[in-house]
């Protein structure tokens, strides 16, 4: 991977994970550690597959080897949000020693379950507001991690739209707000619709024929685009979100790489297999005896944009070369 592609990321641990001492690292316990992992997504799904296969290369890199030095059990909730609150109270019934979480929903899930197992987040964009933590620096209580989306990404992803499709005038908000921080979204993309001169539709969904409806009757008035929020729900279902917006000649804007290899238009978002395995370190740390109110929230600082020609064309849109030439990827 390219120094452009690379996820880089400003944490406030200083750098500390990668000063940790050679020695301290290598001592192992007699025991055999337990680890719990609550994913939103499906247990066959493929990007969640290369997520945990990255968490768990983190931690190998770490000296932790699943099955002989680390037991990790693992719970796969298919985004469906009905399932978090029982998933989350079996693997705390299985007593680990700490637990890594998937997505704001799934956190707060285990939260609510438990103010004493440490657990370490990721894919989280409001730790803050969300009451995980009582600051980035010092959290406070019993979760830490990476909180993956600073406020500002909701006018990066409709300015993208609007400089695909400068006819742009109406952009529907898609997502479950059982399965992601939808008000945190849509408040900020609110902000920064009028500036470009688009109409935002809240279209919140919780199920396939609801979001089928939706997109559907948005889609009948024209200049219109989609902005599909990180989420559960429409990763679980990203198939069918893609071929709606396909059906009805919507440009769409995703935050995650895999959406555009499937045939989405374009993406903006992090790197999460990256992120996954980077986020061993805090299992790490724990294990070897750190409190999660002492390990800082990292925060990522760089994003990689993914453009689908082959779908922009289908769309009958002209990629501008101003957003060509930002691409950290073009699929042809």
């Amino acid at each position: 991977m390219s120094d452009m592609k690379r996820r880089e990321f400003i944490t406030l641990l200083g750098g500390a994970a990668a000063t940790w001492p050679l020695a301290a690292r290598a001592q192992q316990g007699e025991r055999m550690r337990r680890v719990g992992v609550l994913m939103a997504v499906a247990a066959d799904d493929a990007e969640g597959k290369a997520e945990v296969a990255g968490f768990r290369d983190g931690l190998a890199r770490l000296g932790w080897v699943e099955g002989s030095t680390i037991q990790i059990d693992y719970r796969f909730a298919g985004g469906d949000a009905d399932r978090f609150s029982v998933l989350a109270k079996e693997l705390i019934g299985l007593h680990p020693e700490v637990i890594f979480a998937q997505s704001t929903p799934v956190t707060a899930a285990l939260q609510r379950e438990t103010r004493a197992i440490p657990i370490i987040f990721v894919q989280v964009s409001d730790p803050i507001e969300s009451n995980f933590v009582a600051s980035l620096a010092r959290p406070g209580g019993n979760l830490t991690g990476v909180m993956h989306y600073e406020p500002g990404i909701t006018g990066k992803w409709l300015a993208m739209l609007k400089e695909i499709a400068p006819a742009l005038a109406r952009v529907a908000v898609l997502a479950n707000p059982k399965t992601t921080a939808y008000d945190y979204f849509l408040r900020n993309a609110t902000a920064a619709a009028s500036p470009l001169g688009i109409e935002l539709v809240s279209s919140p969904v919780d199920n396939v024929a609801e979001m089928e409806r939706s997109i559907s009757s948005f889609a009948r008035h024209d200049n219109g685009g989609l902005l599909v929020l990180p989420d559960g729900f429409t990763i679980a279902h990203r198939d069918l979100v893609i071929a709606l917006a396909a059906k009805h000649h919507l440009p769409a804007v995703y935050a995650w790489r895999y959406f555009v290899t499937d045939g989405g238009l374009m993406s903006y978002g992090i790197n999460v297999v990256d992120v996954f395995r980077q986020s061993a370190s805090y299992v790490d740390r724990i294990l070897r005896g750190a409190k999660p109110t002492d390990l800082p929230v990292q925060v990522p600082t760089k994003y990689e944009t993914i453009l689908n020609l082959k779908t922009a064309k289908a769309l009958g849109l002209d990629v501008p070369p101003s957003l060509l030439v930002r691409a950290d990827e073009v699929i042809e």
